[in-house]
């Protein structure tokens, strides 16, 4: 009987599981001398509801049943075999000749038909033929599976490949002033946004300090989609960073220029065009040196509430770039100031067919803080069409402004309870709003014990954990203190603007200081436990910034217009 199957299909018999649903013992002794040798397996089925139960509990291949049995027949049976598998195939043997049960029959999916008497031959090549169609059905699941495997596979390594390259942008971008203030001739908060729409960002910035009162900063904005874009803008922007720490003590703006052309150049397409904003603020003499390549207006605030605009003195850079201009502006008069690339001003707005470029002068002219700003621009926009990065200087007048409260502690721990309480006590004197006060509370707590025990008693985090893991920290704070007299030195000023108060809140330690740079890991990696009090304190407040020393941190809080 071996002999009248075709030898692949005997092959993957032998691989099969055979359900036969059939009531009759003789029957069942019959299909049992014909497959015992062909299949792998035969499982049987005394009527249709056994038959249905078999199949639910076993990896059943092929169905082979009887049409007429008690409590389910076949066509019953197979209705509900249907509903758990709409394609393994049933043969179905009846000696019933009903054109109505033949068509049901062949509407629920079944292979082949039997009639009775059994004829061996007859029903080895039915269950032939099920097979092959078992085999197809096996081959096309086997290939649906390999592809989807390979999918996940080729998405799993495209999402790492992206991850390494968001990760390899962020240390191309250099930010030598990361959640720092300029504290020198004047207080000058620095902020930054970046929000690429894609890994492949066109957009790239980077902002460097060039000595106490000068720094430089660089926003490029690739003008067009995609890696080619990205490569250009990211290219340039190491370019200039190699460049800067290379001749950072001899800088000058026009070379620096002049050197990034020659270099962008040949590496530029025929048809490609590159928008940058090339921008020195000296502090010292307050002047803005600029070289604008086709960007957006920047902005700049007077003390007058009055917007000043800086236009695009330069055409967009590209490989026909032969001469460029530097121009320079009188600052004296300005304390705020917004750079920023084309996705900022680009995207659509919630309500009305607008852009966001009729909406943000107002909306820097009423925001005292990067956050203030950045929260009106994500929530006017409808969504994100474009990278966007922006940057953003706020010049505090705390140093010329009078110091409203200004209180010393010395570095113990009965100090840092003292600072607490009249802390909380200014705050409730300040402002009836209980959550606002709490923040700021929350905010302070973290950082004076920061400027405690790592400033001027220069405990590592490192340690802190090791000494509390057993049980010495305490014990060992009460020792360093016997031998520091340094102080904690708290100055708090109030500002006024747009019928708000800003409560600016500073805590100077005499420490060694720390590397401020670390601050950009900890806040990329939420889950770090070292630096999670920073982190918290971030988010508690309108912003931290730290001097470069990292002696000396401010935060603020905004009391709204009553």
């Amino acid at each position: 009987m071996h002999n009248d199957i075709n030898t692949s299909a005997l092959d993957y018999l032998r691989s099969l599981t055979l359900l036969c649903v059939e009531d009759n013992e003789t029957t069942q002794l019959i299909y049992t001398y014909i497959f015992q040798d062909i299949v792998k397996e035969i499982i049987f089925a005394n009527n249709g509801k056994d038959g249905l139960e078999k199949f639910a509990l076993y990896d059943i291949d092929i169905v082979l049943s009887d049409y007429n049995m008690p409590l389910l027949n076949g066509i019953e049976m197979i209705k509900h075999i249907r509903e758990i598998d709409a394609k393994v195939p049933i043969v179905l043997v009846t000696a019933i000749q009903e054109v109505d049960v033949i068509i049901e029959a062949l509407q629920l999916g079944v292979t082949n038909f039997l009639k009775k008497p059994i004829v061996a031959s007859e029903m080895v090549h039915a269950v032939e033929n099920a097979a092959k169609i078992a085999i197809a059905d096996r081959y096309l699941k086997e290939q649906r599976e390999q592809k989807i495997q390979e999918f996940e596979k080729k998405e799993k390594y495209n999402s790492f490949q992206e991850e390494l390259a968001f990760a390899k942008e962020l240390n191309i971008l250099r930010n030598d002033f990361y959640y720092q203030m300029h504290e020198n001739s004047s207080v000058v908060l620095i902020d930054f946004f970046y929000k690429p729409l894609d890994i492949l960002s066109g957009d790239a910035y980077s902002a460097r300090e060039i000595d106490a009162d000068k720094q430089f900063y660089f926003i490029i904005d690739g003008m067009g989609k995609g890696l080619s874009a990205s490569l250009s803008s990211m290219l340039l922007t190491s370019f200039i960073n190699y460049t800067i720490d290379k001749n950072v003590k001899a800088f000058d703006l026009q070379k620096t220029i002049n050197e990034a052309v020659t270099y962008i150049k040949p590496i530029l397409l025929d048809e490609e065009a590159i928008a940058a904003d090339f921008i020195v603020i000296d502090y010292k003499n307050l002047t803005i040196e600029y070289a604008k390549f086709a960007m957006p207006p920047s902005l700049m605030q007077s003390s007058k509430n009055e917007i000043v605009k800086v236009k695009s003195n330069n055409p967009p850079l590209s490989k026909y770039t032969n001469e460029t201009k530097v121009s320079s502006l009188d600052i004296s008069d300005m304390f705020k100031f917004l750079f920023y690339s084309d996705g900022v001003i680009e995207n659509s707005v919630r309500e009305g067919n607008k852009l966001y470029a009729n909406y943000l002068e107002k909306d820097f002219l009423s925001s005292f803080t990067k956050d203030e700003l950045r929260e009106k621009i994500l929530w006017k926009t409808q969504e994100q069409e474009d990278d966007m990065t922006f940057i953003f200087l706020n010049r505090l007048h705390c140093i010329s402004a009078p110091v409203a409260i200004k209180k010393s502690f010395p570095t113990s721990l009965s100090a840092v309870d003292e600072a607490n309480e009249w802390y909380a006590t200014l705050w409730s004197s300040l402002t009836d709003d209980y959550k606002l006060a709490y923040n700021a509370g929350v905010v302070f707590t973290e950082l004076f014990m920061n400027a405690y025990e790592h400033g001027n008693l220069g405990l590592s985090s490192v340690e802190k954990h090791a000494l509390m893991e057993e049980d010495n920290y305490f014990s060992t704070l009460e020792k360093l203190e016997e031998s520091s007299d340094k102080k904690i030195e708290v100055c708090i000023n109030t500002l006024h603007y747009n019928n708000n108060r800003y409560i600016t809140t500073t805590i100077r330690d005499e420490g060694k200081g720390f590397d401020t740079q670390i601050l950009s890991d900890i806040f990329r990696d939420r889950k770090n436990f070292n630096g999670r009090g920073v982190y918290i304190s971030r988010q508690a407040s309108l912003g931290i910034y730290y001097n470069a020393k990292g002696t000396s941190v401010l935060f603020l809080h905004r009391i709204e217009g009553e």
